[in-house]
């Protein structure tokens, strides 16, 4: 069924309007036709269903509607810290960090950081990074949206972590210890991903003083964007609905 992202609150019944960009999807791109039934979700945990009533214009009505309960989302909340990298990987890594059930995504602007952004341009990167985890919320049946903080200095970032009491989590070629040595942690899981070039002797010294464990994911060295999948795939594997 397609599933549409339409900002709250939800339809309780009646006639609905897809909102501008969803109906463009629906009849140009899908060419769905009255009739067929869709899914409407708000980012914030609600779904309901409906079918296509009417098509015009750029208006497409969705009527007969119906609230649904599901719940999709991960028992463990994971916030994913991960270094600033090229678009298309950054992109690519907040695309499959909502698919891997990812509760907050807080992008770091650390040394080695192949991209720098204005405060011009990360204003427009966090609304264009929230249309990357809109999509991949379609597609995958999630209904909460993960929430993309702004880019913060990692050091700033490090201070703010200091007192947080969750698993805090660094992944280093050379790290002591591996997730299964780990116990199962009591609230949420915060995993730290470096850039490119990895994190600088500063930084990851840092993050240590800081509380986090440095992890290790086998014997080979990955990149930033094969790192920050393989580790939230590991994390819901050991702790999360993956088990």
């Amino acid at each position: 069924m397609p599933r549409f992202y339409c900002p709250p609150p939800l339809p309780l019944g009646g006639l609905f309007d897809l909102p501008p960009e969803a109906a463009h999807h629906a009849a140009r791109v899908l060419r769905l036709r009255e009739g067929n039934r869709v899914e409407m979700f708000d980012g914030l945990g609600n779904e309901c269903h409906g079918v296509i009533a009417g098509l015009g214009g750029k208006r497409v009505v969705v009527g007969d509607i119906t609230a649904s309960s599901v719940n999709r989302e991960s028992p463990l909340q994971i916030v994913l810290a991960q270094a600033l990298s090229s678009s298309e990987k950054m992109d690519w890594v907040i695309q499959k960090a909502t698919e891997l059930g990812v509760a907050e995504i807080q992008p770091l602007d650390t040394e080695r950081s192949v991209a720098r952004l204005s405060a011009e341009r990360a204003a427009k990167r966090i609304e264009h990074w929230r249309q990357v985890t809109i999509s991949a919320c379609e597609q995958c049946g999630r209904n909460v949206l993960p929430e993309i903080h702004a880019p913060l200095d990692i050091m700033a970032w490090l201070q703010q972590m200091n007192a947080l009491s969750d698993t805090k989590l660094i992944l280093l070629p050379l790290g002591a210890a591996s997730l299964h040595s780990l116990e199962k942690p009591k609230g949420g899981a915060v995993l730290l991903i470096g850039a490119e070039g990895g994190f600088t002797q500063a930084e990851s010294d840092a993050a240590l003083h800081c509380g986090f464990s440095p992890i290790r994911l086998g014997a080979r060295v990955l990149r930033t964007e094969t790192a920050a999948v393989a580790g939230l795939a590991a994390l819901q594997t050991l702790w999360g609905d993956f088990s």
